[in-house]
């Protein structure tokens, strides 16, 4: 098993993506279109809070904190794993140009879920906006990942009922293979879900876009809704924060261990705590801080071939799946308990595999090998050693 080289692969990722610039043209594909860019009153964004103002607000009570947890772990959406199936009518001609990460464009939109028993189908009038960076670059992706906001009056007796705003992963790119990748980095939330229940769920979904100027179906492919970070909190009954410059020491270690050794299994080189990338903080009342890790594109479980024309990032995407293990150095006693939970869950997770919806033969079985890769591993006290042990550097943060 070749020992990859961090430097190479998290290094090119971490420095490249933050200062890409995003072009402003015409998208390279077809996904959607609209009624125009304003978005609808009551719509507009809110201000976001500084980390320093969310924590000095007061904290509810135990009852309340319960409370809240409970409403959220009950939320529609996620109780279910079957695709859902909706359309999405919006001008994408117009959300597919905006692809600068300082945009605070909204683009109306209606969501229609189709064939949900039990569930009317009244379409909602939502804002649409784009999001990320490697995947928000038009000649990366010709369609951009998006932001739903929902109107929560509206959404009432709707499988959306409490959601104020859900991360929406698209299919980048028109041919099947980038469908199968969406189905793989599904597969990686799943995957996460397993290990722990601090993590994001998701939702598969089969998305319809109609460009809502004409009337005309574009496509129809392959969609993920991500879990509302402000949920995932809630769930842990705590809040959602941004601290940059955060050590590994500044977080509860048993979660840190888990979240960085899953994130060695799917081959995930593309995350930073020390620069909140792909990494988002989870402070709960007594202080205490948990890493919630999401967006899993860029892995060697999902191994994507994104035809990027910068040749250093190109060549770093190409490598993930050698994997790389950036978390805190422990020994092997201290690696233990968190390998021995990951070896508890095999046969469940190799399961999942076997289990997700529309992934072909090829990508499942490619998919199986590459955690049965990660179990061998595992399950040898020399390969650990090897591997997670002598590999790891004595280093603060990541």
């Amino acid at each position: 098993m070749p020992t990859p080289n961090v430097a190479a692969v998290a290094g090119a990722l971490l420095m490249l993506l933050p200062s890409l610039a995003i072009p402003t043209g015409p998208a390279l594909g077809s996904v959607g279109v609209a009624r125009g860019s304003q978005a609808k009153p009551g719509q507009t964004e809110e201000p976001k809070k500084t980390p320093a103002a969310r924590l000095a607000e007061p904290w509810p009570d135990a009852a309340k904190l319960a409370e809240r947890r409970k409403d959220t772990e009950a939320r529609r959406l996620f109780q279910e794993v079957e695709p859902l199936a909706f359309t999405l009518a919006a001008d994408f001609k117009a959300v597919n140009r905006d692809r600068n990460l300082a945009s605070t464009k909204a683009f109306p939109a209606v969501l229609t879920v189709t064939g949900q028993e039990g569930v009317a189908a009244v379409p909602l009038e939502v804002n649409l906006r784009t999001r990320g960076r490697l995947r928000r670059r038009s000649d990366v992706c010709a369609s951009a990942p998006l932001t739903i906001e929902f109107v929560k009056q509206d959404v009432k007796r709707t499988g959306f009922d409490g959601q104020s705003k859900l991360k929406l992963v698209v299919h980048c790119n028109e041919s099947e293979a980038f469908d199968q990748f969406v189905l793989l980095e599904y597969l990686a939330y799943r995957l996460y879900n397993v290990m722990t229940p601090r993590s994001f769920r998701v939702r598969l979904a089969q998305a319809t876009y109609v460009d809502s100027k004409s009337g005309r179906t574009l496509s129809s492919h392959n969609a993920v809704f991500i879990e509302d970070d402000d949920d995932v909190a809630r769930r842990m009954e705590g809040r959602a924060v941004e601290m940059p410059g955060l050590l590994f020491k500044d977080f509860d270690q048993e979660s840190l261990t888990l979240m960085t050794v899953f994130q060695y299994m799917i081959g995930n080189p593309d995350y930073s705590i020390s620069g909140m990338h792909n990494v988002r903080l989870v402070q709960t009342a007594a202080g205490v801080r948990f890493p919630i890790t999401w967006d899993f594109d860029v892995t060697g479980l999902v191994d994507p071939r994104y035809a990027v024309p910068d040749a250093r990032l190109r060549k770093a995407i190409a490598s993930v799946r050698a994997r790389s293990y950036l978390g805190p150095c422990r020994s092997a006693e201290e690696l233990e308990p968190t390998l021995a939970a990951f070896r508890a869950k095999q046969a469940e997770m190799q399961a999942l595999v076997g289990s997700i919806p529309g992934l072909d033969d090829a990508e499942r079985r490619k998919a199986a090998e590459y955690l049965g890769e990660f179990f061998t591993v595992i399950g040898s006290k020399e390969l650990v050693k090897r591997e997670l042990i002598d590999t790891c550097h004595d280093r603060p943060t990541t």
